[in-house]
């Protein structure tokens, strides 16, 4: 932990070398992100509900879904990137060093930029905990900390699972991004509007469900069963088998001659 908080602090620094640029591109992150924000408040501003879901309440999905994603990409985005790292050939150079892998991906790329994301999602989430009819106690709180929690490690899963496709494509699959980009779009909404399959989906193969609208329905009261509060760890869960996946790419890796 030392270790990797001496290297965020070199990044860190290494982004404020150019702080125009920093300050820039945090803000047209933030920008990008807002777009999803004015088309969620323009279509609450003709329907005052979604499938019995206020503005507020889906506001809490949406800030927990945006800061989840966000945090993902600054802290994981070397999987997300890890293409790059073996075209490059610097995977055969990290190979020769005796540190772990997983801490030196983690270390090649950490975006502070998208800290603008989360501060934005910040900012929502605090406008719609007061608003959202939820009668806040100690274990409601928790469960609100896992769904962000369980979410970053659900997408950090997920960028593994692609670097771990990258052992034998040498290329990143574009179409892939619809399961990582895709999810956080339907994640601006509780999962349920979009219908069964896709509440299934989301379920039992990849957990968002798990980590938004099972435990919105705890929060809401909608729904008698405590259990659901629980359901967020179910992203952590998740990262076991996309490890597993990477490691036995890992296995099968033979250097691309970069």
């Amino acid at each position: 932990m030392k270790l990797y908080l001496r290297f965020m602090g070199i990044h860190f620094r290494s982004s404020m070398e150019y702080k125009a640029s920093f300050f820039m591109l945090g803000i047209a992150t933030m920008i990008a992100s807002l777009g999803g924000l004015l088309s969620l408040t323009f279509l609450f501003m003709r329907f005052h509900t979604i499938a019995g879901y206020t503005f507020s309440q889906v506001l809490l999905c949406f800030s927990t879904i945006v800061m989840s994603f966000a945090l993902s990409e600054v802290f994981f985005r070397g999987f997300d990137r890890f293409e790059q790292i073996i075209r490059g050939g610097t995977f055969d150079r990290m190979l020769l060093r005796p540190c772990s892998l997983i801490g030196q991906i983690l270390f090649e790329k950490i975006e502070f930029n998208r800290l603008s994301k989360v501060i934005e999602a910040a900012v929502v989430l605090a406008y719609a905990i007061p608003r959202s009819g939820v009668i806040w106690t100690a274990d409601k709180i928790l469960v609100l900390i896992l769904m962000i929690l369980g979410g970053v490690m659900m997408f950090a899963g997920m960028f593994l699972l692609f670097a771990g496709i990258c052992f034998y494509t040498l290329e990143g699959l574009e179409v892939l991004n619809i399961l990582t980009n895709g999810s956080e779009n339907f994640g601006h909404y509780p999962v349920s509007v979009y219908g069964k399959w896709m509440l299934r989906f989301y379920t039992f193969i990849v957990p968002l469900a798990c980590v938004q609208y099972y435990p919105l329905q705890y929060l809401l009261g909608r729904s008698d069963r405590s259990w659901y509060g629980l359901l967020p760890l179910a992203g952590f869960v998740f990262t076991i088998p996309c490890y597993c996946f990477w490691r036995i790419g890992l296995k099968h890796y033979k250097s691309n001659g970069s």
